[in-house]
């Protein structure tokens, strides 16, 4: 492997740290709104609020920006270094630029506009006849109001994110990838202090939170620009006659709207999770966001991290058909996506309530709270590597510029997230809407499997076997970790019970956590697994 290519465990060491720092802020910033908000009405307003800007975030910023954008841009900087090249890709960058703030820009507009019409979706007036029907109307009329509101606030921070996501697009591609890192750190730090800062002053903690999330997305975008000045291109404005005519954003364009459904049927399915949840009860929409946190805590340090990583190096693979390295590289993504994400579902099963316990509960976020939250968590982790697979899986169709295969398994994975929704939130309340969204996430990581034949020089069966093997080897191997641990568990939270809060359910997680991962490293040397061994021999180079 060159020099210029990195390897995916060298390269994403940088990221991954950057990335456990914002998602250890971004959890903090749940704990914030737990303690500031518990599970009432201002959070369930607030997560409908924040969920609206930030799925347009995940589907034209972070996701379908990225991989549109990098494989293209990557075209651009594997041409000769000639003035005219130079010259054509600038052209290709303002104008990428120019259509980004545009749509972002006319998005946020009807966003601000018709926020009172989309959010009646998300609230359900009760019915005449129900009893109690003064109250409740009056909850749902100040819950109506709350959303309206919160949701025009923090609109913009779509526009803002998005120039953030071009910025970090140009610099992933030049192979930087600790600005773009940080810049959630910086995000999330924002919105905690925020909320402390001007929840005094303003007419509820919600407000104060929707307020932080505007400065920090202004910060996230500010804080990229010098980085991308340093490596030479340059942030312009194009026409837009020009921007929507230049050769290169019409290629975006084509890889976008794909894009869009393909990788973000996960955030889509969430939409309409929390959307159904505000119809089958209070607090099962903020529940449900709590849970996802934690869940996006793993996800975002591994597999957002790798993904990222891999799909600059996964594109150029593609551009010089050197399939061999291509296969490696993807196989050995999923294998190092299966090591992490196995085990640590088999230790959050174990460990949920004392985990939910200690990082939530505090103020508004009572028992009744920990239990709501704690099954939808367990259902939620059930799908942890599908879901994984998923985002590793993706880029892979993007790099051979691909992008319908992975958008058939993604509107799959939607409409079956529905069906099953509607069919088990009535028995089963918010735990039956995050186990549907674990079994649509595992339908979608079958499709992507088998959608992968029609790619050219793809071993489909080299990686469908190697997956399965690894998987069930880590499977078995969990298991045995998580027996001795499970029983430890338990007589760790009667032996702290009488403790403070810190000390009753922390110690319980994190000796529980030594005693899993220390039989897990010892039957990871015992059996002399591969991919730790491509671990060490990658880190000590």
């Amino acid at each position: 492997m060159s020099k210029k290519t990195k390897s995916i465990v060298k390269s994403g060491l940088v990221l991954t740290l950057m990335t456990f720092a914002s998602r250890i802020m971004g959890l903090v910033r749940e704990m914030t709104k737990a303690s500031f908000l518990g599970t009432g009405l201002y959070a369930d307003s607030f997560s409908v609020a924040f969920m609206l800007p930030n799925l347009f975030r995940k589907l034209f910023a972070e996701n379908a920006i990225s991989v549109a954008f990098i494989p293209t841009f990557k075209d651009y900087l594997a041409k000769e270094d000639t003035i005219e090249n130079k010259k054509t890709t600038q052209e290709f960058l303002n104008a990428t630029l120019t259509l980004v703030t545009f749509l972002t820009a006319c998005v946020v507009s009807l966003g601000i506009l018709l926020a009172p019409f989309i959010i009646p979706i998300f609230c359900k007036a009760p019915n005449p006849d129900v009893a109690d029907y003064a109250a409740k109307m009056e909850y749902y009329l100040l819950e109506f109001q709350e959303t309206t509101v919160l949701t025009r606030i923090m609109f913009p921070y779509l526009f803002l994110i998005s120039v953030a996501a071009f910025f970090q697009g140009v610099l992933n591609t030049c192979g930087i990838f600790a600005p773009s890192g940080f810049t959630p750190v910086m995000f999330n730090g924002i919105v905690v202090l925020s909320t402390y800062a001007l929840a005094p002053h303003t007419s509820n903690p919600a407000r104060a939170m929707a307020i932080g999330t505007i400065i920090g997305g202004s910060v996230q975008a500010i804080f990229q620009w010098p980085f991308v000045y340093k490596t030479g291109w340059k942030t312009g404005l194009a026409s837009l006659r020009k921007a929507f005519t230049n050769p290169g954003t019409r290629k975006v364009m084509a890889l976008l709207a794909p894009t869009i459904i393909g990788i973000a049927a996960y955030q889509l399915n969430d939409t309409v999770s929390t959307a159904l949840a505000k119809r089958v009860g209070p607090g099962i929409a903020s529940s449900l966001q709590y849970s996802i946190r934690l869940q996006e805590l793993i996800l975002g340090i591994f597999a957002v991290s790798i993904g990222t990583v891999i799909l600059p190096d996964l594109s150029g693979f593609a551009n010089k058909r050197d399939w061999t390295q291509f296969n490696s590289m993807l196989l050995q993504a999923i294998k190092i996506m299966t090591l992490i994400s196995i085990p640590i579902t088999a230790y959050s099963l174990i460990t949920g309530r004392e985990l939910i316990s200690l990082l939530y509960k505090r103020n508004q976020f009572d028992d009744n709270s920990v239990a709501m939250t704690l099954g939808i968590f367990r259902f939620h982790i059930a799908g942890l590597l599908f879901i994984a697979l998923n985002r590793i899986m993706a880029p892979a169709f993007y790099a051979q510029k691909k992008p319908k295969l992975p958008t058939i398994a993604g509107l799959i994975n939607f409409c079956s997230n529905i069906l099953l929704v509607f069919i088990l939130s009535k028995p089963m309340g918010g735990n039956g809407i995050a186990l549907a969204l674990s079994l649509a996430s595992l339908l979608n990581t079958l499709f992507l499997f088998i959608f992968m034949k029609k790619m050219e020089a793809i071993e489909v069966g080299r990686l469908a076997r190697g997956t399965l093997i690894y998987a069930l080897k880590m499977c078995v191997l969990s298991v045995v970790a998580a027996l001795p641990t499970y029983y430890l568990h338990k007589f760790l939270v009667r032996a702290f019970e009488d403790q403070t809060n810190l000390i009753a359910y922390g110690a319980p997680v994190v000796i529980s956590a030594l005693a899993f991962a220390t039989i897990g490293v010892l039957e990871l040397v015992i059996t002399r697994d591969e991919i730790v061994g491509v671990i060490l021999r990658k880190v000590r180079k």
